[in-house]
């Protein structure tokens, strides 16, 4: 059989076996925890002063998390219950066909991801080298390295990943580095003063914590493909929710207190290199960057593990290690060839898709279905009548009616478009917009089709 076609040892997009389910709640949540430790997140948190205090920055900081991470937590017991990855539970509310469209989505935001990572881990790689070793730019040699460690990575898979790596070394490093860099900037500020200065008023209260929300829901269309792997409902929970939210809460806040300590700002053009440089200013900075440069492959491995993943969705005779092979080569490419600075509004305008599709997936499944899900229905072949085989609509124009209130109250800045309410935060409104319709549309429905029923019957 020619290697394209998934192997017997490559469970795809099938249930997870139980014998395979080998991720209990320390696993899981050590597994996130490393995924919220990235560069990325310390520039949203950059983003958030001085538009507001310290105090305020904070207070959305954890408000936001509080929200973002208990919606991504109920997200990975779904995972957990059925045993499928996230673009196989869309079938649910939206059918096999109508999950293509939110597939396709997926895969071009993931290897934007991807490739973004690479970007900043090479950036972040070059600058290392050159400051300790005196040496010129050998930024290509860099992209190409991360994509080929991306690659080995992502063959692995996630139990390897976190029980291998995260587990024996990369979360012990990036603790000691993490805590270090807080004291630094601790002992060297008052922290009183700092929290005591109010903010310059251009970011509103609840539009941070949008921001912030916004960060956890961007993992919803993975979390099931890594939660499906877990021991139970509730390793997948606490693992996935408090894993994201610890890491998230210090990360922003500490990209917040470095723009007011070190008198950086955040650059949405080049949002990375401020970053670094006051990183690496701090008492022995380029140890800890290089630590946190080592940790950051697990962002890039994820990217492309659920690329492949969501890409068996369409074409599920495909071997994962083929796609994930195939996908680390567009990646390189497009880290070679592609500026950083073009991919911020295009992966925000894919992203936003997937915070309404969220509530709607959410409503399906707690609401409509009772917890529960047939996988059987959800991996009916196409041209099946019963189960998840076709569209359907109900579903999916609730999810673009979320996606266009999405739109709607934030506006599209990259194409100067205005949004009626950007103060407001699309993200809540948005998700309650999807969750309340397509649970009303989804009774009303039901019971339509009950009275029809009765009817003939009499």
């Amino acid at each position: 059989m020619s290697s394209v076609f998934r192997s017997a040892g490559d469970v795809g997009i099938n249930p997870v076996p139980p014998e395979r389910r080998a991720l209990g709640t320390w696993d899981s949540f050590v597994l996130w925890a490393d995924l919220g430790i990235s560069f990325l997140v310390m520039v949203v948190g950059m983003f958030l002063v001085p538009g507001l205090g310290l105090g305020q920055a904070l207070l959305a900081i954890v408000v936001g998390a509080v929200i973002g991470n208990l919606l991504l937590g109920i997200a990975a017991t779904i995972g957990s219950d059925t045993g499928v990855p996230t673009m196989v539970l869309l079938r649910g509310p939206l059918g096999r066909r109508g999950s293509y469209l939110p597939t396709a989505l997926n895969v071009l935001q993931l290897i934007g991801w991807a490739t973004l990572e690479v970007i900043v881990m090479a950036q972040a790689a070059d600058m290392l080298a050159m400051r300790i070793f005196g040496t010129g730019s050998a930024y290509h040699l860099w992209v190409v390295a991360f994509a080929v460690l991306t690659a080995a990575m992502a063959i692995s898979g996630p139990i390897v990943v976190t029980k291998q790596w995260l587990e024996k070394f990369a979360v012990w490093a990036v603790l000691i580095t993490t805590v270090w860099i807080t004291l630094a900037l601790l002992m060297s500020h008052d922290l009183g003063a700092l929290l005591a200065k109010p903010g310059t008023g251009e970011m509103s209260f609840w539009l941070a914590v949008d921001l912030v929300v916004a960060l956890p829901i961007s993992w919803f269309p993975l979390v099931a493909d890594y939660s499906r792997f877990s021991r139970s409902r509730g390793a997948a929970f606490w693992g996935t929710s408090l894993g994201y939210f610890v890491p998230q809460v210090w990360f922003y806040a500490l990209g917040a207190t470095l723009v007011l300590t070190l008198g950086i700002e955040g650059d949405p053009n080049a949002p990375i290199a401020p970053l670094l440089g006051a990183i690496s200013g701090l008492t022995v900075g380029w140890l800890a960057l290089f630590v946190l440069l080592v940790d950051e492959t697990d962002e890039a491995f994820a990217n492309v593990y659920s690329t492949a993943v969501s890409i068996q969705n369409l074409l599920p005779q495909l071997s994962q290690r083929a796609l994930v092979l195939g996908i680390s080569a567009i990646v390189l490419v497009l880290a070679l060839l592609v500026p950083l600075v073009q991919y911020e509004s295009f992966l925000l305008l894919i992203g936003s898709a997937f915070v309404p599709l969220l509530g709607v997936l959410a409503a399906d499944y707690f609401a409509l279905h009772g917890h529960r899900y047939s996988a059987a229905a959800l991996l009916a072949p196409a041209g099946v009548p019963q189960g998840a085989a076709g569209v359907r609509w109900p579903g999916t124009v609730t999810w673009l009616v979320g996606v266009a209130s999405y739109l709607a109250i934030a506006g599209v800045p990259a194409f100067g478009i205005a949004g009626v309410a950007p103060w407001l935060g699309a993200s809540l409104p948005s998700f309650t917009i999807a969750f309340v319709l397509h649970a009303t549309l989804g009774w009303l429905t039901g019971r339509s089709a009950q009275a029809a029923l009765a009817l003939a019957r009499s």
